[in-house]
């Protein structure tokens, strides 16, 4: 691959990372995280595993249809989400797993939010 397709990677990393953040500072909030598991641009796909208190919520299937649905419409290249929380594999118990957002380290809120809130 080229620089340049590398660096258009990075960007639409960096965007679905902002997009998390951005739309569900709950999962945050609650003791959940997210992290972009696999990301495919030719073919418009991104994989986020949810960890952390999201392993066995409850209210983490409609986390992640809102994810979905909201991830599509707000950045073009994205065309199909997959989203789990760990817990469908053979007896898994995800709790121990807790996967962040990369360059977490700086919590710069810059006032209020101007994504929409997850539906809880």
């Amino acid at each position: 691959m080229s620089t340049d397709a590398s660096n258009a990677d990075d960007d639409l990393k960096e965007r679905v990372t902002n997009f998390l953040r951005r739309n569900f500072p709950q999962i945050q909030m609650h003791g959940g995280s997210a992290a972009i598991q696999h990301l495919d641009r030719e073919n418009g796909e991104v994989t986020i595993m949810l960890g952390g208190a999201c392993s066995g919520c409850g209210i983490s299937p409609m986390t992640i249809q809102a994810i979905k649905s909201r991830m599509v419409k707000e950045i073009p290249e994205i065309e199909k989400v997959n989203a789990d929380t760990g817990m469908g594999g053979d007896g898994g118990h995800g709790g121990g797993m807790s996967p962040s957002f990369p360059g977490e380290s700086s919590s710069d809120d810059g006032g209020s939010d101007e994504g929409p809130q997850a539906p809880f």
